[in-house]
């Protein structure tokens, strides 16, 4: 049997003290699917890519942190290449009294494709 998903990279949030995480912070869950987007406008980080929790009830959607630098090369390059659809991001483990940069980490596959 062939695996739906494959294991890419594990990370911390970053920068979520600086973005809506605290508006939402209720609604994260460990498992709660985020979304990636590419910051191509980002003066601090060329490579740089947003995490996204997305409210569908509501339609609201939240910038709630980036890939860290260290983590987001290879992730760009797909972004940039239209390749979004390949990565499923969830959260792994969620830790209120922790540093800021340690509370969120997450857990990033890449999704079979099946076409």
């Amino acid at each position: 049997m062939e695996a739906k998903k494959l294991f890419f990279k594990e990370c911390h949030l970053a920068g979520r003290q600086y973005h809506d995480a605290d508006e939402v912070w209720n609604e994260l869950k460990v498992g709660t699917i985020l979304q990636l987007e590419r910051d191509t406008e980002n003066r601090f980080d060329g490579n740089a890519v947003q995490v996204i929790y997305e409210n569908e009830q509501r339609d609201d959607r939240y910038l709630i942190g980036y890939i860290p630098r260290e983590d987001n090369e290879d992730i760009s390059a797909f972004l940039d290449m239209g390749w979004g659809e390949i990565f499923e991001c969830r959260i792994s483990k969620i830790n209120s009294d922790a540093h800021y940069e340690n509370q969120i980490r997450l857990t990033i596959r890449i999704v079979r494709n099946n076409k």
